[in-house]
């Protein structure tokens, strides 16, 4: 057998052939990403999903009531379909939900604005160079250690009418009853006890920023509003975006704070948790899951808009990915 009779692989010289790698073939690098993935996808089956579903098929049921024509009570459920949605947008308690909607939304926006600049403002000085840094950091962050319903309490005892609420202003303003002080008080009691939140998230951002750049901008004549706008802000805006998503999303399903605070059954505080949980304790299991299933749909328009808004499109990008890999490929092949 002659040296131009032996096989290719044989031939001195010829490379081997490697072994393909989850990292070289992107279809195993596809199967071994979904296979890690799995576990995270059937905890978020289970906890979200399976919840999700149960609320939506419970919407469409309402609990049997009265007597059938052979005079027997009813029991158990019957189907209503759209019946408990129709019922909140048009019925009686219309007018109520409505309010619900309207506080839910004025209590996310509002509260939402003070936190940020609160927030920010909190974490410039927890950031700043000074002695007793640490001292500083651990009580601005106790509010938001606190449980929300310790919290409600001990506000409501602040602005009782004999309370320090009022003899700081030197009035008798009625906090806890109806009206729009009632509102004040909610913003006051969530915005003290949530801003440390963004405070904490933006102290983390400011960290990573290098101080060379602010050194630079220094020797270039920068002040110090300038640096914050052209330095600071830009370069923390990650970790900001994150804080007003959480929080965001957090306000839009406000409850134990006014439930605990001002109390049940108060048009000037009532959100849309409150009314969902009011009609699950009288056993109205359908239209409390209708109250809850508008409430996620509300939840998720807004967190789409607000993460297509400010450009923090994951799903985009992810397609946009896909999309250079299928080119790559049709590129290798067509080589």
């Amino acid at each position: 057998m002659t040296a131009t009779d032996a096989p290719p692989q044989a031939a001195a010289g010829a490379p081997k052939k490697q072994p393909s790698t989850a990292k070289s073939d992107p279809q195993k690098h596809g199967r071994l990403a979904l296979l890690l993935l799995t576990p995270t996808f059937l905890v978020l089956a289970l906890v979200i999903g399976y919840p999700l579903i149960a609320a939506i098929r419970e919407s469409l049921y309402q609990k049997a009531e009265g007597v059938d024509e052979s005079g027997f009570v009813l029991e158990g459920e019957r189907f209503v379909g759209i019946d408990n949605y129709s019922a909140i947008f048009t019925g009686e308690s219309a007018e109520r939900f409505w309010n619900a909607f309207f506080n839910t939304t004025f209590f996310t926006v509002t509260t939402l604005i003070l936190e940020i600049v609160i927030g920010v403002t909190m974490a410039l000085v927890m950031h700043h160079a000074l002695r007793g840094k640490g001292l500083v950091r651990a009580s601005i962050l106790v509010p938001w250690a606190i449980p929300t319903a310790v919290s409600a309490i001990m506000w409501q005892f602040i602005f009782t009418a004999d309370g320090v609420a009022n003899e700081v202003l030197n009035s008798q303003i009625l906090w806890t009853t109806e009206g729009f002080q009632a509102k004040i008080a909610v913003i006051i009691a969530d915005v003290w006890k949530t801003a440390p939140f963004v405070g904490l998230l933006v102290l983390a951002g400011l960290q990573i920023i290098p101080n060379d750049v602010y050194e630079a901008a220094r020797v270039d004549g920068a002040s110090a509003w300038k640096q914050f706008w052209r330095i600071t802000l830009p370069l923390v805006k990650p970790a900001l975006l994150v804080a007003i998503l959480f929080r965001g999303l957090d306000a839009l399903r406000m409850f134990d704070l006014p439930f605990v605070m001002i109390g049940q059954r108060k048009q000037s505080v009532e959100t849309l948790s409150m009314l969902a949980q009011e009609e699950a304790s009288q056993l109205r299991i359908g239209p409390a899951a209708a109250y809850a299933v508008v409430l996620f749909v509300y939840v998720s328009l807004i967190a789409y808009a607000f993460v297509k808004l400010l450009g923090a499109d994951v799903i985009g990008e992810a397609r946009a990915r896909a999309k250079e890999t299928k080119q790559r490929k049709a590129k290798a092949v067509t080589a």
